[in-house]
């Protein structure tokens, strides 16, 4: 008869304890089997540099058993190609870029700013002669497809009344490029920070076109599964961003001293690239939808996306506020 009752209490305990586990919120339930998450690290993205550098969110993870996995992202097109194969949880990207992605099936939302910054335009080497944008026609260009530079060359030949057939595109990541143009192998490069401020500082290379409102947001994304499932853990790597953006904020020097060592630069160069770095954003919203429509709608109008294409939907169904409103309340 005890042996009755005890085998029927603990069958009625583990009944109760399987209801209460499934009547648990998904995203605790989730947040109980991540082990680990696993974010980009970019020489674009300053905040992402100091985050890692300090161990900020290995320390508020680490009681929960929680370890943090940091993947070096060479460029926008890499970290989507990262987020789209689940190899990252979190990746830093412009935000016309993930924007593109979304619309060709990526399955990210953007939930945060890390800058505002002019970090591309069109470079060229000190004796190619080119000196505006006309005299692209027929010249060799650097590029990495799939990146705010590669929108900017786009959108900045159409306004020129010209297209990406006027010129011969040369794909290579954004290092690559830089090294190019040194060389002479190209005649222009569509650049990024901190390799154009390099390329502007060691080598003399010219940026002669420039357009910073052109340059979309850099924007911090999550794959959607990983945020449907853990929204709690979404909130606290922001969380962790925005310490890690307030201590650059607070220390120019050791966020330049972190650039420099962590893209092999020199001091210099860094602080160039921060002069053309805006990091007192971090929520994003209406401004960054804004920004990244009008990118959006100019690609339409070339002809790289689609006539068919809803924009301005993809738009909203990219940018998600809720986790970074959380930040301010």
């Amino acid at each position: 008869m005890l042996q009755s009752l005890s085998r029927r209490r603990i069958l009625t305990a583990g009944l109760a304890a399987g209801l209460a586990a499934a009547l648990l919120p998904a995203a605790a339930r989730a947040a109980d089997t991540v082990r680990e998450i696993r974010l980009d690290y970019a020489y674009y993205n300053p905040v992402s540099l100091v985050l890692k550098e300090k161990g900020i969110l290995e320390e508020e993870l680490k009681k929960d058993g929680i370890s943090v996995r940091w993947v070096l992202s060479l460029g926008s097109n890499k970290a989507l190609e990262f987020l789209n194969a689940g190899s990252l949880d979190f990746g830093s990207t412009a935000g016309a870029a993930a924007l593109i992605a979304k619309i060709n099936g990526n399955p990210i939302k953007s939930v945060y700013v890390y800058s505002k910054p002019e970090w591309t335009a069109l470079v060229t080497g000190p004796n190619t002669g080119i000196a505006k944008v006309a005299d692209l026609k027929g010249k060799r260009v650097a590029v990495t497809r799939g990146t705010d530079p590669h929108i900017f060359l786009v959108r900045t030949l159409a306004e020129h009344g010209l297209t990406d057939k006027d010129v011969k595109l040369v794909l290579l990541q954004h290092q690559d490029g830089r090294l190019a143009l040194e060389k002479g192998d190209v005649d222009a490069w569509a650049g990024l920070d901190p390799m154009m401020a390099q390329a502007e500082l060691d080598q003399g290379a010219k940026l002669f076109f420039r357009n910073p409102d052109a340059n979309t947001w850099g924007v911090l994304n999550v794959r959607e599964e990983f945020a449907r499932a853990n929204p709690e853990l979404v909130g606290r790597v922001l969380r962790a961003y925005e310490k890690a953006r307030a201590i650059a904020l607070k220390d120019a020097g050791a966020l330049k001293a972190a650039i420099a060592a962590a893209a092999k630069l020199s001091e210099p160069v860094a602080a160039r690239q921060l002069e053309r770095t805006d990091l007192t954003h971090s929520a994003i919203g209406e401004p960054q939808a804004k920004t990244i429509l009008e990118a959006g709608l100019a690609l339409q109008q070339a002809g790289v996306l689609g006539a068919d294409v809803d924009v301005k939907g993809a738009v909203a169904a990219l940018i998600d506020p809720s986790f970074a409103k959380a930040l301010t309340q």
